[in-house]
């Protein structure tokens, strides 16, 4: 099973861009996108053979979720259940018989810091809302995390310690989450490389290759053996992010029978 991520810095832009032709090209079983930036009625996306779930914020041109889908899921939904998170556009969770995936773009602490604390607010409930899913069934969540967790993964990690994205915060949070029972997919594989999701469009960031990886996929522990890789697409233009991938092993049945961590 291959599943893209992808934070595509507002659609109908990524749309001009080439998105389509690396849709095509990449053959995902399920492509998701952050920062749509768009309602989906905006644009006529004709993508054959899979469904097609939104997230729209309810401010226009901001923010925004999507996920487009050959298979079928169970249920959908949309945000994490947290009214004062949820106006925003910023989560889909599909439920598949072995899992749960979940697509996220997480609030931005912005420039001096102005939305750190609602960004710890955020933290804490979708923490909440993934470990209550990890109790139903093994989760996979992917999207633009907006941390650079460790050094290894910022160009410049000194010169940014209270820079939105690399504030120690933040970071903890990120620890937080994994400690919850979550791997991050990119770094068990491959836990030297260095590898960027994100540049500036400023001073030829892109070209110098001085960049941040922000944009995962999270698993499950119980998952882990189920990885075959886990990729950063940085060959991939449209927007100021690149795609990243996870391709999972088939596998049988996982054993769902945690009734005391289950949801109430």
């Amino acid at each position: 099973m291959k599943l893209i991520s992808w934070n595509v810095n507002g659609l109908r832009a990524c749309l001009n861009k080439g998105f389509l032709d690396f849709f095509n090209r990449a053959d995902a079983d399920v492509f998701c996108i952050q920062e749509t930036k768009m309602q989906p009625e905006q644009a006529e996306l004709i993508l054959t053979g899979y469904r097609q779930y939104w997230n729209s914020a309810q401010k226009k041109g901001y923010s925004g979720t999507a996920v487009f889908s050959r298979l079928e899921p169970l249920s959908v939904h949309y945000g994490i259940g947290v009214p004062e998170h949820d106006t925003e556009g910023r989560c889909i969770t599909l439920e598949f018989p072995d899992f749960y995936l979940v697509t996220v773009y997480t609030p931005n602490s912005q420039r001096e810091l102005t939305r750190l604390f609602y960004r710890m607010q955020w933290e804490d409930a979708f923490c909440d809302y993934l470990t209550c899913l990890n109790g139903e069934k093994p989760v996979i969540v992917c999207g633009d995390m907006n941390v650079a967790h460790e050094e290894i993964d910022l160009k410049n990690p000194k010169s940014n310690q209270r820079n939105a994205g690399f504030t120690a915060e933040e970071r903890e949070k990120m620890t937080r989450l994994l400690g919850c029972g979550f791997t991050d997919s990119f770094r068990w594989l491959y836990p030297d490389r260095v590898a960027y999701s994100w540049w500036s469009y400023m001073f030829h960031a892109r070209e110098k290759n001085a960049g941040w990886r922000i944009d995962y996929f999270l698993v499950s522990d119980l998952l882990r053996g189920r990885i075959e890789d886990s990729g950063i697409l940085t060959e991939v233009m449209g927007s100021d992010h690149c795609p990243v991938e996870l391709i999972l092993r088939e596998g049988t049945k996982l054993d769902e029978e945690r009734e005391d961590n289950k949801c109430s």
